[in-house]
């Protein structure tokens, strides 16, 4: 059964909800929904991002909105394009069965006499910009002097921005009768003081704790030195060879900087800031949601409009200038019920920032060091043979076959698998060891390492395919283990495997009780890392046997993290598949490029 059919939504909406394929309503979605139907009152909700927020308040305004009626009904503010383009297209769907009903989008970068002839056509529900919509309204574009209800979307993150009077100017035209719906991730002096001046006794929904964090994005800091910041950036996209990501920056300006050497570097990256056309933020986001693009550098304004539930990682590369952006950055992740990771790299004189960022968001972080580039190395050369495990097989290479099995006859099963892997590997090994590792302490000064601690780390053949992610991979290793909430850490969660943390105490259990084991018949297979936690040349086994040194070759012409090397160089390069997102700096250049190469 739909749950939402709980909620009181009519048939109409019902019938869009089971077409999107929703089947349980959020924590928000459940609290809103009924009270709004119901109820004809003010109402301030507190959630985080990605938590449902348009369904709480769209199914609602849909179902109060009278479709005959073609006069402005309903505004919706919101803090950019991007975020206001994606209401109304939500809006749209949920609307797909409600005929007349009509909604149209407000915003700045498009043509005001367009917007002004569709909403003299009718529209029912107006989704706008603060700028835009207070320029239209002087100029008598749009009439909002009757409207019945008022929602302002991520209302914190439209006042950090700047606009408080545009704002306040907007609903001071509105009737004092109309009834308005709050949203936002914090509720900071100015949010308050908006709902002081202009709501009426609302009703108030908290979706977990005020201002906290997501429970299902997990939260580390890297220390580094300072002109070590963007090789971390590196080493952290290539330890995760499935990343999606976003990647904040402060400025504009660092933020194409950063997205140009990660391109340069051979990465699929792409710029998002203010400086950008609109068709050149449309043509990266729909390059980013196509996942042509793993790493997405953006300032924190034109962020605000990324819902793709997929990402998987955040990165800081800078933290904010005000510190409560913090909750709005790791919110692109985690969303939707998934789990996500939010990465901070941080200098030691920014640790302070790292402690009042907890006290906001209520969760603690994790201490994490870089990882270092044998480390790197071994993540990838798993990545590598389960994408050769799991690679579908093109037949129309059938015809080729006799020539090659001739050619490589003299080879041995064993050699074949070493040479096959090594042809990508190699350069992946060759550009990662002659790069120093960038270990850093949070008190003060790099450490050896030989003082990260006396822990060993494992080798899994378990991961997200298999369901887990980071949490449940821990929890699961800790009931099996029967150890303690903290003996089991640094969990890293790849597609077809994983690796963690035990104290070297806890290691004849770890080989004992988790080798042989059976997962949905599948043998559980645990070894040694080639690089346990203290890192040791001469590292041995459970046994006592001296273990082996890792070697091995390397990489990746197209790996995960979207990265590969030339031939004849240690420096990467991108990748040059027909229908990946070009790596360069500007789109127009890049079909530039292309057609010269073709």
């Amino acid at each position: 059964m739909n749950l939402f059919q709980q909620l009181g939504l009519q048939d109409t909406i019902l019938q869009a909800i089971q077409d999107l394929g929703f089947q349980t309503p959020s924590e928000v979605q459940e609290k809103a929904i009924p009270h709004l139907l119901e109820h004809d009152t003010d109402l301030v909700a507190l959630a985080q991002t990605g938590t449902g927020k348009t369904a709480a308040f769209g199914f609602p305004l849909i179902q109060k909105i009278s479709p005959d009626n073609r006069n402005t009904q309903a505004l919706i503010l919101s803090p950019t394009r991007e975020l206001c383009l994606q209401i109304t297209q939500e809006l749209k769907n949920y609307a797909k069965y409600v005929p007349g009903l009509h909604v149209v989008a407000i915003y700045g970068g498009a043509s005001i006499t367009e917007q002004e002839k569709q909403v003299k056509r009718g529209a029912q529900i107006i989704v706008a910009t603060p700028g835009r919509m207070k320029d239209m309204m002087s100029r008598g574009m749009v009439n909002i002097s009757k409207i019945s209800y008022c929602v302002l979307d991520e209302a914190d993150e439209m006042l950090n921005m700047g606009f408080y009077e545009d704002i306040t100017t907007i609903l001071s035209d509105t009737p004092k009768d109309k009834k308005t719906w709050l949203f936002s991730a914090t509720m900071p002096f100015e949010v308050a003081q908006i709902a002081k001046k202009f709501m009426y006794q609302p009703y108030e929904i908290t979706v977990g704790t005020k201002n906290s964090g997501s429970a299902t994005v997990s939260h580390e800091f890297y220390v580094v030195n300072a002109k070590d910041r963007y090789e971390a950036l590196k080493r952290l996209a290539d330890a995760n060879p499935d990343i999606f990501s976003v990647v904040f920056c402060r400025t504009k300006r660092d933020t194409q900087a950063i997205a140009d050497k990660l391109i340069e570097d051979g990465y699929n990256a792409a710029a998002l800031h203010g400086d950008l056309s609109q068709a050149q933020r449309d043509t990266v986001m729909k390059a980013f949601r196509n996942k042509q693009v793993q790493m997405l550098v953006a300032t924190d304004v034109a962020a605000r409009g990324i819902d793709v539930s997929d990402v998987t990682h955040v990165i800081n590369y800078q933290l904010p200038d005000e510190i409560e952006t913090y909750n709005h950055r790791s919110g692109r992740t985690g969303r939707a019920g998934k789990s996500g990771i939010s990465m901070v790299i941080v200098t030691k004189s920014e640790i302070r920032k790292i402690h009042a960022i907890e006290k906001i968001i209520k969760q603690k972080f994790e201490e994490k060091t870089i990882p270092s580039g044998i480390e790197i190395c071994e993540v990838q050369l798993f990545h590598l043979a389960n994408k050769i495990k799991d690679v579908e097989i093109d037949h129309e290479i059938d015809s080729y076959l006799p020539a090659i099995y001739e050619l490589l006859k003299d080879l041995t099963k064993e050699e074949l698998v070493k040479k096959m892997v090594s042809v990508e590997f190699n350069r992946f090994l060759n550009y990662y060891k002659k790069k120093r590792d960038l270990v850093a302490d949070s008190k003060g000064g790099n450490v050896s390492h030989e003082e990260v601690g006396d822990t060993v780390r494992y080798f899994v053949n378990i991961g997200s395919r298999d369901q887990y992610d980071w949490m449940t991979l821990k929890d699961f290793l800790r009931e099996q283990l029967q150890v303690g909430r903290d003996d089991v850490f640094k969990v890293d969660v790849k597609e077809g495997f994983s690796f963690f943390n035990t104290n070297r105490e806890h290691l004849d259990t770890v080989m004992g009780k988790l080798n042989g084991m059976e997962l949905d018949g599948r043998r559980i297979n645990v070894e040694i890392s080639k690089n346990d936690g203290a890192r040791n040349n001469n590292r041995r086994d459970h046994n006592g046997r001296e273990a082996k040194k890792y070697s091995g070759g390397g990489g990746g012409s197209r790996n995960g993290s979207g990265r590969d090397f030339k031939r004849n160089s240690d420096k990467p390069r991108g990748d040059r598949k027909e229908g990946n997102f070009p790596g360069k700096r500007s789109f127009e250049e890049a079909k530039n490029r292309r057609s010269r190469r073709s």
